[in-house]
């Protein structure tokens, strides 16, 4: 509605609302839609200008129970109401704020918006390196994808102005005059509620603050804040959850995520189905899928993705003089064990499992699927190990079944495909890395040193032979995409970057990296619609990444009919080989007696 759609009340509506016990500070200011009833409204005090819907529908407070809409013992200041709400029992005031239409708002201490107020939005915070200036911009719009290119580019201060530009602008075309509650928004049983911006369909129930927020949401997916919960200059996501005593401060969660069970935040990025309980994240970005359960770990500096904390894991970056200036990453797909302790700086290769008390700062970057295994006689690393895992192959066909976010309006590009340019491209430098290792320091060795890590003769031979089969099993893979996509894509050749769940080769990342140096990329929705095509052309670049490989594996450019033929029954035999493998590792854990046979003979589909 507009101002021209509401009128004055009448005498005889000001005399009903005095009758019920309302009062205000100028009746002339009290605005009304034409089919305005005053009947609905007691004990209702009215401050500044205020403008009221209709209240002509009943509303479900509980199954079964019902009400009719309407304002019960509450101050409004500055407030405009939509239609058929039920506002009741606002202990204090609600000051400053635009209510939609079909809310609901109930036991509520304090509403306002104050002067100045941001609702979270352009907040500059540090990940990674807890003590830096800042090199993330919070801002309703967000991805997993910006926040990896911004952390990324941070130290490029042309890059990160030009994109802070962008974001800024974004912010000044959205930000409202006043804190905003959308329709069919619930806020209940909470104590404060101060310049946050609550979207369509956005629940918070039994809350204990919310302060410079922003709450956003799509149709039918709308965002949960629960019992218990102190959220500080913030965005939460559309269908994220915030529950049962989490505090976040200065925090992005993002796109069908949870902090629960009093898990702490801050200074923190959650994205896309990341699962949080009990423990602490503070400087982390968490990328999709991210996982920690438990009450006893502590994600602090570091960058994950498709990622598993066991129990008491721990992160340190505060063991140095200079102060929590250090940071880690590990790579997509990475667990740690329970007990796991990295000392920071460290990078961790794709798809690999930690355990112990690693101390020696690896970067293994070219060691994907590895497992790392500290204990008092050193750090050992077993190359490819985690490929032939049962755990590994739980975990790459879970994700699509459960990511959660609505499907029409998924923001962050998320690419699950665990074999991929990026990960085989680490591998064929891993199966580099090991040849090189056994050439420099003797094909008799029984221990293999690299960056102070041992490898073992006998773990070096099995990772070269999982390494090979994984590429077998990739290059079969992808020969029928190869044939479809052609030549097209020269730009899926060489290196490839995973910018947070977005896999797409490096050259395409430095193109978008120029275009928003030079101003032809100067709007956040082109930078993002740029993101999201660079994912769809995945195939395209993958199959040119593919077809360099091939060219690599057999040293030669014409690739006949009787080529293919022969990579294909190379992969199939190599998938045949991985099958049987973790069908192995599978009946292990049968073997320990607490596992049905129905779910070991329904563990693996081929």
């Amino acid at each position: 509605m507009t101002m021209d759609d509401y009128r004055l009340l009448t005498d005889e509506e000001i005399g009903v609302l005095e009758d019920n016990g309302c009062r205000a500070e100028d009746w002339t200011s009290v605005n009304v839609a034409e089919d305005f009833k005053p009947a609905y409204l007691k004990d209702v005090q009215f401050y500044g200008e205020v403008y009221l819907g209709v209240f002509d529908k009943n509303v479900e407070v509980s199954p079964g129970f019902i009400k009719h809409s309407g304002i019960c013992h509450a101050t409004l200041r500055n407030v405009t109401v939509g239609d058929n709400c039920l506002i009741e029992h606002v202990m204090g005031h609600i000051n400053n704020y635009v209510i939609g239409e079909d809310c609901r708002i109930s036991n509520v201490g304090v509403m306002e918006t104050l002067d100045e107020a941001t609702f979270g939005e352009g907040n500059t915070i540090s990940v990674l390196n807890e003590a830096g200036s800042g090199n993330v911009v919070l801002f309703a719009g967000l991805t997993s994808n910006v926040a990896a290119l911004m952390v990324k580019y941070a130290a490029d201060k042309e890059l990160f102005a030009a994109i802070r530009r962008m974001v800024r602008r974004d912010i000044e075309r959205r930000m409202p005059e006043t804190g905003t509650v959308g329709n069919g928004a619930r806020i209940l049983n909470t104590m404060k509620v101060v310049n946050t911006n609550v979207g369509a369909g956005c629940w918070i129930d039994g809350a204990q603050s919310l302060i410079d927020c922003t709450l956003t949401a799509e149709p039918g997916d709308g965002v949960y804040v629960g019992s218990g919960v102190i959220c500080e200059n913030t965005i939460v996501a559309d269908g994220s959850e915030v529950t049962d005593n989490a505090r976040v401060e200065n925090c992005y969660v993002g796109e069908a995520s949870k902090l629960t069970s009093g898990f702490t935040a801050e200074n923190s990025l959650f994205f896309a189905n990341t699962f949080m309980a009990a423990g602490e994240a503070c400087a982390a970005f968490c990328g999709p899928f991210s996982a920690s359960h438990h009450k006893s770990t502590l994600l602090i500096g570091c960058q994950l993705s498709f990622y598993n904390a066991g129990s008491a894991t721990n992160y340190s970056n505060h063991a140095y003089k200079m102060g929590p200036l250090h940071y880690g990453t590990l790579l997509r797909g990475s667990k740690t064990a329970s007990g796991a302790h990295l000392l920071l700086p460290a990078t961790i290769g794709a798809f690999s499992v930690c355990l112990g008390k690693l101390t020696n700062h690896p970067d293994t970057t070219d060691l994907p699927f590895s497992y790392l295994i500290a204990d008092a006689k050193g750090t050992f690393i077993v190359p490819g190990r985690n490929l032939i895992t049962s755990g590994l192959y739980r975990d790459v066909n879970k994700w699509r079944r459960r990511d959660m976010r609505e499907p029409q309006s998924r923001k962050s590009v998320v690419n699950d495909e665990w074999l991929n340019p990026f990960t085989v491209g680490a591998v064929c430098r891993g199966i580099a890395l090991l040849e090189q290792l056994k050439q420099e320091q003797g094909a008799d060795a029984e221990c293999y040193t690299f960056q102070g890590c041992c490898i073992t003769a006998k773990a070096l031979r099995r990772g070269l032979q999982l390494y090979h089969m994984a590429v077998d099993m990739f290059i079969a893979e992808q020969l029928q995409p190869l044939h479809a996509e052609g030549n097209a894509a020269t730009k899926g050749v060489g290196a490839w970057s995973d910018l947070s769940g977005l896999l797409l080769p490096e050259a395409e990342e430095q193109s978008m990296v120029y275009e928003i140096r030079g101003g032809y990329i100067d709007d956040v929705q082109l930078l993002q619609a740029r993101m999201k095509t660079a994912g769809q052309r995945y195939r395209q670049f993958a199959a040119a990444w593919v077809q360099s490989l091939i060219h690599q594996r057999l040293r030669k450019q014409d690739i006949t009919a009787a080529d293919f033929d022969d990579l294909q029954q190379r992969g199939e035999a190599a998938h045949a080989e991985w099958v049987n493998l973790i069908k192995a590792d599978a009946e292990k854990e049968f073997a320990l007696g607490d596992v049905d046979r129905a779910v070991l003979d329904n563990f693996v589909v081929e």
